[in-house]
This record gives C-alpha cells, structure tokens and sequence, in this order.
C-alpha cells in the first residue's frame, strides 16, 4: 500500500473584528461565534475585568447568576463561563443577541442531554401554569417557583408540608414537628420540614420520654407525686432570704453583740417610716425574713417581714404541711429536711432534656414515638428528595430564559463599551438623568460614599457634582455622581437644586452636595480671563465701598461719643487738627500721577494700533484677545483632551481595562445644553426688562467719540476743521510727501588731484 504523508495543520485563529471608540480599539460583537469565541480574546482587550454586582442597571437576579463564587463581583471567568453555559444549551448563540424576554422552546438544543433536560422541565414549568399548549417561555414564568410548584406537593427539594402526607395520622405529627422543631420553606413557599428537622423532633421526643420514664421508676424523685413540682417553686421563691434568716440566728448564737446589727438598726426604720409605705418596697424586701434571735424557729404565718408574708404562707401551705407537717414554725432541721426530700426533685428537673416537645405533653409525645409517623415522614422526604433533578431543571430553564435577556447586554458593558459610545443605549453603569442649570447630564452614577468616590474620579479630570437624591412620597434616598461635560460652571454651587430622573422614569429631588471641579468646555476658557478680571473689579469696588462706609460710620460714632462725653464732663469737644493742606496736595500729586501713567500706557496702545493699517487692527484684535484667552483655552483643551471614564467608574468598583476617553465631542453628546426647538417662534419684548436708553445713549456717544478720533488721526477732518492738528499719521504722510517732491541737491566736485 502507498504510505501518504499527511501534516496536521494548526486550527487558523479567530478573526476579530474591532472599532475605535474613546480613543481606543474595542471588539466588534455582532454574532453568536463571537461571544462564544471569546475565551480566546486577549483579557488585555476586554475593555472591563469586573464590575460590581450592585450599585448598577442591571437585573440583580441575573447577576447573582453569573456570579457563581457569590463575592459581589462579576469577573472575566464568570462571563466566560456563562457563555459557554448559554451557548451549549441553545440551538445557536445568535440567540443571544436578541436580547429577548421570551426564550422559544424551539431555540433549545435537543441533541445533548443537558439541552433535553431543560426543554422537559420548561413543559414541565408550562403545564403547572396552565398553558401546556404554549410554545415560549418568558422571565415572569420561570422566575415566580412560588406559582410554579403551588399546585405540587413534591417539588424535590427535600421539604414536605403536613398537606403533602395524605393520613390524617402522619399530617398531625408534622403539624407537631413544625410546632416544636420550626419549620423551612420549600420550593412553593409553604412551611414544611426538611430531614434535618424532623431527625432532631424525634431525637428530642425520645429524650423528654426517657427523662420523663425516670420520675416513674425513681419514687423519691415526686415525694408529693404531681404537686412535687409547685413545692419546689415555694421553696425556691424564699430558699436565699430563707437560709439568710437561719445564717443570722447562727451568728446571733454566737456573738450576742451582734443581735442589733442583725435585725437592723433604728434609724433605718426611721427612714422607711418618713416615706410611704408599701409591702413590696424595696427598703422593706431587703430586711430579714423575721426578727432576729439565737436560736429563734423561723415563723410562717405571723410575725413575719409583711413584703414576704404571701411566699411564707405559699411555703407554709405548699412544702412544709405536706413534706413535715403542719407548723407555723419551723427550725433549721425543719428547713433541712424540707430541702432535703426535694432534693432528687431539684436534680432530676435540672437535667431536663427534651423540653421543645414538653408542650405536646408526655401521652401525645409516647403515642408519636409508639406510631409509625416518623417512617412514613421519612418515606414522604424522599419521596420529594427523588424530583430534585427535575427541579434543578427548572432552575435550569430560568437561567436560560434571563441568559438569554440580559446576557449580551451585560457583555457589551463589559467585553466593551459599545452602549455607551455608539449611544444606541444607556450603558449600564448610567443610573439616569440630571436635569440642572439649564442642562441634562446624561453620564451620572449611583455612588455610596462621595468622599470616597471624589479621591479616586478626581483623576478622570471631569466636572463632577455629587448630588443627593431623595423621593418624599417613598422615603428613598441615593446619591448620584453627575459629570457636566458641556456650558460652563458660573452657576454650578454646593445647595443648588435639580430634578433626577431614573432608569424607571421616576423624579428625585436632588442637591449638590459636593463638587469636583474641572475644565467643562472651551467656550468657558475663553472667557474665564474677562470673568475674573470682572469679578476682580467687583470684590474692589465692594471693598473700596465697605470701607468706606466703615469710615464713614466710624467717624459718626466718634463724634456721638465725643458730644455725649463733652455733655458728662461739661467740656467743650476737643478741636479737630488743622486741615494739611500739604498733605493733600501730596495725595492728589499721587493719584493724578497713577493716573497719568495709567493713562499713558493707554495712549501708547492706541498710538501703536492707530498706527496700523486697516486691514491690520482686526487682526491686531484678534491676537490681543487670543493672547489673553489663548493661556486658558490651550490648558482646557489639554484636560478636556484627557477626560477619562476610568477613574469614575473605578471609585465605584470597577476594575476599567482601558483609558476610556470621554473627547469634547463626545462630551457635548453627554450634556445637552437647552436649546430652542427648531421653528419657534420668539417674542423679544420683555415687557419687566430694565431701560436701555441710558446704556445705549453712551455707548452710542463713545462710538462717536471714537469715529470722530478715527476720521481725525487718518486726516479726514483736514478739510473740514483745519484749525485741528495734525495728526502722527497725517505729518507723517506729509512728510513723505514733500521729501519725494524736492528736487535732488547737486553733487559736491571732487577734489582736483595734487600735482606730483
């Protein structure tokens, strides 16, 4: 036979396909082979490695899904794993793409058993919520297991409730477990008992049986039968104040000298007496049960401390009559042997064991034990134990359907961020809008710790005001974290108030409350020098005034407090000194010289830009404003150039793979500034507007000024007014004129040369 050669050639990689966006290249996700190639995509190129499961837009229950090691994070293996998850049940992952509630039993793939499984347990979900006939499952069927698994008794999750016993027997012990043991809920939200529960019942009713067999067998343990334990109470309500009074009779044997201090001495009558008197006072219930003496019985029924009379007549009544007889005294070995015969009592009760069943009562306790309930209660859990892989299905089919949903849209928020920069779709680390000073800020974030989140979104070099939210109506309250991307921040301040509208549509108060501030636009640059220069003026003129009106107002008070002193005193006012006029002149000398000089730098520029062309001042202009404003608007352009989603969504418990950009024209698409709707139409006359006419009365004279020195400096008043001087640029121009018209002066003779 002809041997053939053959090479294995190694599997071409996968073609990927990417966009720019945010000055950085993202993978294109547009079929199912993407997502399901993505194992192979470089973590490097994932735009995010993980996000938080909370705090974002997105289904919560979805997410506790993905989030298979249960830490509050979605990571990339999590992603992964759900994918592949997705994709080997699902005749094609295109379906996942769709995005849609409602999951056709169709789509599920049949050729593998774990596919066959789920499409069993989703006819399985479709025939307990009547409708066997359907053809698709939504969200809402697979996510309410309660409506699921109402009309089954067994659901398989190892938990029946008394109603799934069909005797009536067996059903009465599981009333009784749950009565005594608590209870867990199952699949369908009844109240029933897992094996756990039921094991540690029985193991309890056999334990107060045995504990109980023992008072039957052991005589001295019930001395008085049922009554036992009421004696027992008696004696252990006065047991401490009872051995106090024989503990003080001893002592008083003694040391007779002790007697007074052992019974008390009068002064503490004396200050119960002043008070009112009751027999539980507190001062009373702390003295001895009895008077003091050597030897003395301890009294019942007389003569005894009043706040303890009813427990001695209890004992007297309970313990004593019956156990020894009936005295209205009794002495320390009377006492003793009341104690004594209770004894086996007081340790047989303290090793009580059982007592969660002790409700039931000892007969019902031995009947259950004598029955055969706990075998057929064992029978009915695994029984329901045996459908926990049809159960389990049905987790299975929900995870499928909200896959399905959510899976790709938390993919393209995560892999890349292509809601967000295609803008088809809020991303979803987008909580809504803010709607303040005029603007609507699309880019704001749930935050829960401002301070905490401004130390690390600073960074982003964005304009951030945080805002906290609340709804009156519902008691809720948030804070968001919006970033002004466009307009300016001349009237954005801490207190300032707006209205938040959510995910859901609904309103929320909100207030600023804390701002990180950065270039907006640079537009807002290019006039920040003219503002400040403006504002500058302002804060002096308000200076100047305040202290001037401070020294006014100071020098009022002075003269009302020399005039009342000159009336106490009866002493003419002091005379003010002499009016310097030296120093005044002085004062003048200096301002009319800052003038001055202020002045002559002004006529130096306008001598200097007069002197330029016509053509020439525009530009002369323009470059004065650029070199004023080009400082401002070159830094803004550098920051705004630099905008970064990154350090907003990290401060929040992102883990961003890339210097997402946020650029000036994507900015503008993040903050709408109002506009007025194309074809309004606009009435100018504001009927409350403030009069223009003195305003525009000078500034009409100061262009006339103006045109008038124009006319002037190029010489066109010559005619008109030649008693005028002349200006620089008209003697200039004449000047010219009459050295070119001069004629030319002769040349000097040469010198004749010396003879040799």
């Amino acid at each position: 036979m002809m041997q053939t050669n053959s090479t294995s050639r190694a599997p071409s990689p996968y073609r990927w396909r990417f966009f720019r966006a945010g000055g950085f290249d993202q993978v294109r996700l547009d079929a199912g082979a993407d997502l399901l190639a993505l194992s192979g995509l470089d973590p490097k190129l994932w735009v995010a490695l993980a996000c938080p499961t909370r705090g974002i837009e997105f289904d919560t229950a979805t997410l506790d899904l993905i989030d298979t090691d249960k830490d509050g994070r979605i990571r990339v293996p999590e992603i992964l794993e759900a994918v592949q998850w997705a994709g080997s049940r699902l005749r094609s992952a295109d379906a996942l793409l769709e995005g849609s509630s409602s999951l056709p039993l169709s789509a599920i793939d049949e050729s593998n058993a774990d596919g066959r499984r789920i499409l069993a347990s989703a006819r399985q979900i479709l025939a307990g919520l009547g409708k066997p006939d359907a053809k698709v499952l939504t969200v809402e069927d697979t996510g309410d297991t309660v409506r699921i698994f109402a009309q089954t008794s067994f659901n398989g999750d190892g938990i029946v409730p008394p109603d799934a016993a069909e005797e009536p027997a067996t059903r009465k012990t599981l009333e009784d477990v749950l009565a005594c043991a608590g209870s867990v809920a199952d699949r369908s939200g009844k109240a029933g008992a897992d094996r756990k529960l039921v094991d540690l019942f029985f193991a309890e009713a056999r334990a107060f049986s045995e504990w109980s067999r023992r008072a039957e067998t052991e005589r001295e343990i019930l001395p008085l039968d049922s009554r036992t334990a009421t004696a027992f109470e008696a004696v252990q309500a006065v047991r401490a104040k009872v051995d106090d009074y024989f503990a003080r009779t001893r002592l008083a044997a003694f040391d007779p000298r002790a007697l007074a201090a052992l019974n008390r001495s009068e002064s503490e009558y004396l200050a119960i007496a002043a008070k009112d008197l009751s027999i539980t006072a507190a001062e009373v219930s702390g003295f001895p049960l009895a008077r003091v003496e050597a030897g003395k019985p301890l009294p019942l029924l007389a003569g005894v401390n009043p706040a303890w009379a009813s427990a001695l007549q209890r004992l007297h009544a309970e313990a004593v009559k019956p156990l020894i007889g009936d005295k209205s005294a009794i002495s320390e070995a009377d006492w003793l042997a009341v104690t004594g015969r209770l004894a086996p009592y007081e340790r047989w009760a303290a090793g009580k064991s059982g007592a969660s069943v002790e409700k039931l009562g000892l007969p019902r306790v031995r009947e259950i034990l004598d029955s055969k309930a706990e075998k057929a209660i064992a029978e009915l859990i695994a029984r329901d134990a045996a459908l926990e892989a049809e159960a389990s299905g049905i987790a299975d089919v929900d995870r499928l359907v909200r896959y399905q949903r959510d899976l790709y849209k938390l993919i393209v928020n995560f892999v890349n961020f292509r809601d967000f920069y295609t803008r088809r779709d809020k991303a979803v680390f987008q909580a809504g809008t803010l709607y303040l000073d005029q603007r609507s800020c699309e880019l704001s974030i749930r935050v829960a710790d401002p301070a905490k989140h401004a130390a690390m979104a600073a960074l982003s070099g964005t304009y951030l005001a945080y805002c906290d939210c609340v709804r009156k109506s519902t008691g809720e309250a948030m804070t968001i974290a919006a970033a002004f991307t466009d307009g300016d921040s001349d009237n954005l301040m801490v207190g300032r108030n707006g209205i938040f509208i959510d995910r859901k549509g609904r309103d929320w108060d909100a207030t600023i409350v804390k701002i990180v501030d950065n270039p907006i636009s640079i537009r807002q640059a290019f006039w920040s020098p003219y503002k400040k220069v403006i504002r500058l003026i302002q804060q002096q003129i308000q200076k100047m005034a305040a202290a001037r009106e401070k020294k006014v107002d100071d020098a009022a008070a002075a003269k009302v407090d020399q005039g009342g002193a000159a009336v106490d005193t009866g002493k003419a006012p002091e005379k003010k000194e002499p009016f310097d006029v030296a120093k005044m002149v002085g004062i003048f000398a200096a301002i009319g010289l800052a003038m001055g000089g202020i002045g002559a730098l002004l006529g130096a520029l306008l001598t200097a830009f007069m002197k330029l062309a016509v053509w020439q001042m525009p530009i002369a202009l323009l470059g004065l404003m650029l070199l004023i404003s080009g400082p401002s608007m070159i830094i803004a352009w550098l920051k705004l150039r630099q905008r970064n989603l990154g350090p907003i969504l990290d401060a929040n418990g992102w883990a961003v793979n890339a210097k997402a950009r946020v650029n000036i024209p994507f900015g503008r698409s993040l903050t709408q500034v109002a506009a007025l709707p194309p074809g309004a139409q606009r009435d100018l006359v504001d009927p409350f507007a403030e009069s223009r006419t003195g305003r525009n009365w000078t500034i009409a004279g100061l262009l006339f000024v103006v045109a008038v020195v124009c006319l002037w400096f190029f010489g066109v008043l010559e005619g008109i007014a030649p008693w005028l001087p002349d200006s620089s640029f008209v003697a200039r121009q004449k000047a010219g004129a009459a050295a070119q018209a001069a004629p030319a002066a002769p040349a000097a003779a040469a010198p004749a040369e010396a003879p040799k």
